[in-house]
């Protein structure tokens, strides 16, 4: 009982995390960066009239300051509770880079939204995420029961492969939030989405081909492909809501709603990358080291 209640609290955490992100990305989407021109106070206060883009900068901080809490809650759950020493550490990086990353936060307000520190703040938001989302993978009932080894014996091996995902896609969320920001123009950032949108199917389809009957790289690959594909969408439906606003076809709010659902989704698209890599480690193995216990998984 005690491990289940740590796994939904760590998802519980995960999905206010991504809200954060949410909060952010509408924070700069609304262009509200500098409604609050001091830090960690607004206007001196702890809760200042929530009016204008106030209400989206101060409510981006009050998300955060939850989502600090909860993970301090976590940090110590794990610390005393789980007795896999690399997970408690796992508690307290969490812990270290959600305090990092609000550092970073309070940086972008006091020296006026630099293009490096914001894009940086952006970048280690969506780490922080994945993170979330990892601790709530490990401490799964799911991933108690155990690996389910199988032998890879092609080359380049899967195991190598999968982790080009995560990194690809890292580079295209730190492309989007560097034209966000205004550093880079669209083309990088459009050159970046048919990489990684090649690298995700090419990769994720070969892991289906491969081990067809493999319940937790089954799982990964799908959702992988499927948070890709409604990301490549969100994509191309931000940029077309951003070339209607600009002609006065269609009201502001399309186009930030498009935005941040592409940012959000951006958020997933990591975490499915981030999740699929653990799978792939975790239950695929060489044939050097086929000697590794298993549970029997047909191929």
């Amino acid at each position: 009982m005690q491990d289940t209640w740590l796994h939904r609290f760590a998802v519980i955490l995960a999905v206010c995390t991504l809200f954060l992100v949410v909060a952010g990305a509408s924070v700069t989407s609304f262009e509200a960066g500098l409604s609050v021109p001091d830090w960690p106070l607004s206007y001196g206060k702890i809760l200042p009239e929530m009016t204008g883009g106030v209400f989206y900068e101060h409510g981006h901080r009050m998300i955060a300051t939850t989502v600090g809490f909860l993970t301090i809650i976590l940090a110590v759950w794990l610390w005393r509770t789980d007795e896999r020493r690399w997970m408690r550490r796992l508690g307290w990086i969490a812990l270290g880079a959600v305090i990092v990353q609000g550092v970073f936060g309070g940086l972008t307000v006091l020296f006026l939204l630099p293009k490096g520190v914001s894009i940086t703040h952006a970048c280690l938001a969506q780490l922080f995420f994945s993170t979330t989302v990892a601790i709530a993978l490990f401490t799964s009932p799911g991933w108690k029961r155990g690996a389910e080894v199988v032998i890879d014996e092609g080359s380049p091996s899967l195991r190598t492969l999968s982790l080009l995902v995560p990194i690809t896609i890292l580079g295209q969320l730190a492309l989007g939030a560097s034209y966000r920001h205004k550093l880079l123009g669209l083309i990088p950032h459009i050159v970046g989405a048919l990489v990684v949108t090649g690298v995700v199917l090419i990769v994720a389809m070969f892991a289906l081909q491969q081990f067809p009957k493999h319940a937790a790289i089954k799982k990964a690959a799908g959702t992988l492909i499927t948070v890709t594909m409604l990301q490549v969408f969100l994509g191309i439906s931000a940029y077309m809501g951003r070339l209607y606003t600009a002609d006065g076809q269609a009201p502001q709010i399309v186009m930030v709603v498009l935005t941040v659902l592409h940012v959000a989704v951006g958020a997933l698209t990591m975490a499915a990358g981030v999740v699929f890599a653990i799978q792939v480690n975790r239950n695929v193995r060489l044939p050097a080291d086929a000697h590794v216990p298993s549970v029997s998984v047909p191929s």
